[in-house]
């Protein structure tokens, strides 16, 4: 709606003179007239028939209700796509959409030459966990750690979930050397922050696997790659070597 003012007119100057002549004290100020008019639509209010100004503002009602509508629309499918790419125990990536954005860097890697990493954890002695203290507490532990693995990678950095307790951390920008050293400090990270539950201080631990890649392999093949040098330090870890 748009209301417009035409500028103050003045009297004319035959009137002031004669005004003067009568001996009348000059006016010290003139009454300003202030033409307004309504504009509906863009159609002047004064143009428009009842009925058309009625329909015109159903009209108008009806077109803000669609815009909210459409907002609305808007941010349920902004929370179904966040659904879609959220694990449901924790606030990570599930395994999809970490392939999504595995992918993604395997291409830009590829495209620029830049490196890049992937750390495969497997959480250590979950099902002692499960068996000891009950289920709740063995979500409480998988919690714990995505936690702690949030909490000690860059924003760049992705973490996701990748099966029942089995983690995978996405790093962008990385060579191999520095991806093992960030790998053994996430490991170390999550030793060194146990859980307490109901009482009792749970020590967690992970094994861990790396692999670098310059987006010249398959997805699946680099993920791969990462769980078979994972499995490969557990099971040096649990022979002592």
């Amino acid at each position: 709606m748009e209301i417009r003012d035409t500028k103050p007119l003045s009297g004319p100057a035959p009137v002031r003179k004669a005004a003067a002549r009568a001996g009348a004290a000059p006016a010290s100020s003139t009454v300003a007239e202030v033409s307004e008019t309504v504009v509906i639509g863009g159609v002047p209010e004064n143009e428009m028939t009842p009925r058309v100004r009625q329909a015109l503002m159903g009209l108008l009602g009806e077109v803000d209700r669609l815009r909210r509508d459409l907002d609305e629309a808007r941010n349920r499918i902004a929370y179904l796509e966040r659904l879609a790419d959220e694990d449901t125990l924790m606030p990570i990536a599930n395994r999809r959409a970490f392939v999504r954005e595995l992918s993604r860097m395997m291409a830009f890697a590829q495209r620029y030459g830049t490196p890049a990493s992937v750390i495969y954890f497997d959480v250590d002695g979950l099902k002692l966990i499960n068996d000891e203290f009950g289920h709740a507490a063995g979500d409480a532990a998988l919690l714990h750690i995505a936690q702690t693995l949030i909490d000690s990678v860059r924003n760049s950095d992705i973490v996701g979930r990748l099966g029942g307790d089995e983690f995978g951390v996405l790093l962008v920008q990385t060579d191999e050397t520095t991806a093992m050293h960030k790998a053994a400090s996430l490991a170390v990270a999550i030793t060194e922050r146990p859980l307490l539950w109901q009482g009792s201080e749970i020590r967690l631990s992970a094994s861990y696997g790396t692999h670098s890649f310059h987006g010249t392999e398959d997805v699946g093949a680099a993920l791969a790659a990462a769980d078979r040098a994972m499995y490969l330090r557990k099971k040096e870890q649990r022979s002592g070597k």
